[in-house]
C-alpha cells in the first residue's frame, strides 16, 4: 500500500487564494464554482494505486484555508484511507500548542505542518519553538517545506542550511519531515538529512521523472533508502502522474517498499 505523506483535499477557498495564482498559471486550472467532493480525491488516489494519504490542514496569516475541523471530518468519513496533519496559527503560539495537542490526542492527527513562506518566517523563528517541544512530547513529526516557493513569495525561508540544520541541533529528538525536496538546495537538504538521525525528505511537488539526480542517488544508499518518503502535494500533482516512471529509477525492491510506504509508516507511526 503506497502512502502519500503530503496531500490536501482542496477547499474552494484554498484554491481561490491569491497565493496560488502563479500555480494556476502553470497548471491552467480554474477556481471551481463549488466545493470538490472528497470522493474526487479518493479517485485520484485509486488511479495511482495509493492506499493511504496524510491530509494536511493549511493555516496562514489570512486564516484557515483548509481547517483542522474539515480534515478531522474527512478522516472520520474514511479512516482507512486518511490521517490528519494539523495546521496552527503561528502568531498565537500557546493557542497553537493547545490546538496541536487537542488534534493529536482527540482526533488522532499524526503530525504538524507549518509552511514557512506563508508566514515569511523560517523554522528558527522563536514562534515555532513551543510547537517543536510539543511535537516531541506528543511523539509526532514536524512537517515543513524546503526549497524555493512556487507562489510569488520569498524563498529564503526554505533554505535547509541554516534553518532546518539549526532546528535539528536545538531539538535532536524532534522528527522533521522536509517536503518538496529542497530544490535548488537539494544537496544541502541531503546533507542535513544524512547528518541528523531524525530529519527526512519527502518528494511532494515533484513527479518521479522530475526528481533531482542527486536525490535518486541518495535513495540508493544505505542511509538514503530510509530517509526519503513519497508525497504528491495533490491536487497540484495527481497520484498517477506523480508515480509515472517509478520503474525507471532503478530502485531495489526493498528500497522501493521503503520509499512508497515503509518509511512513512515508521516515521508517522501508521
Amino acid at each position: 500500500m503506497t502512502i502519500d505523506v503530503w496531500m490536501q483535499h482542496p477547499t474552494r477557498r484554498f484554491l481561490a487564494d491569491d497565493m496560488l495564482a502563479s500555480l494556476r498559471r502553470w497548471t491552467g486550472d480554474e477556481i471551481p464554482d463549488a466545493e470538490i467532493p472528497l470522493e474526487a480525491t479518493i479517485a485520484s488516489m485509486d488511479a495511482g494505486n495509493v492506499g493511504f494519504g496524510l491530509l494536511s490542514a493549511w493555516w496562514g496569516p489570512q486564516g484557515e484555508l483548509v481547517s483542522n475541523d474539515e480534515v478531522a471530518g474527512w478522516v472520520a468519513r474514511y479512516p482507512g484511507r486518511f490521517a490528519g496533519i494539523a495546521g496552527v496559527d503561528l502568531d498565537r503560539p500557546m493557542a497553537a500548542v493547545r490546538e496541536l495537542r487537542r488534534r493529536v490526542r482527540d482526533d488522532g492527527f499524526v503530525g504538524l505542518r507549518v509552511v514557512p513562506w506563508l508566514w515569511n518566517a523560517p523554522p528558527t523563528d522563536r514562534r515555532y519553538y513551543p510547537l517543536f517541544a510539543e511535537c516531541v512530547e506528543l511523539g509526532v513529526p514536524f512537517c515543513t517545506q524546503v526549497g524555493h516557493t512556487g507562489p510569488l513569495r520569498p524563498s529564503e525561508t526554505g533554505r535547509p542550511i541554516p534553518y532546518v540544520d539549526q532546528v535539528a541541533l536545538d531539538f535532536p529528538e524532534l522528527v522533521i519531515v522536509c517536503g518538496h525536496v529542497g530544490y535548488p538546495w537539494t544537496e544541502e537538504m541531503i546533507a542535513v538529512a544524512r547528518k541528523h538521525p531524525n530529519v527526512y525528505i519527502d518528494t511532494s511537488a515533484y513527479t518521479t521523472r522530475r526528481l533531482p539526480e542527486e536525490l535518486i542517488r541518495f535513495m540508493k544508499t544505505g542511509t538514503g533508502r530510509r530517509k526519503v518518503l513519497f508525497g504528491t502535494n495533490y491536487p497540484m500533482i495527481s497520484h498517477q502522474r506523480a508515480l509515472a516512471g517509478l520503474d525507471e529509477l532503478g530502485l531495489t525492491a526493498d528500497t522501493r517498499v521503503d520509499y512508497l510506504r515503509g518509511n512513512a509508516a515508521r516515521v508517522f507511526g501508521l
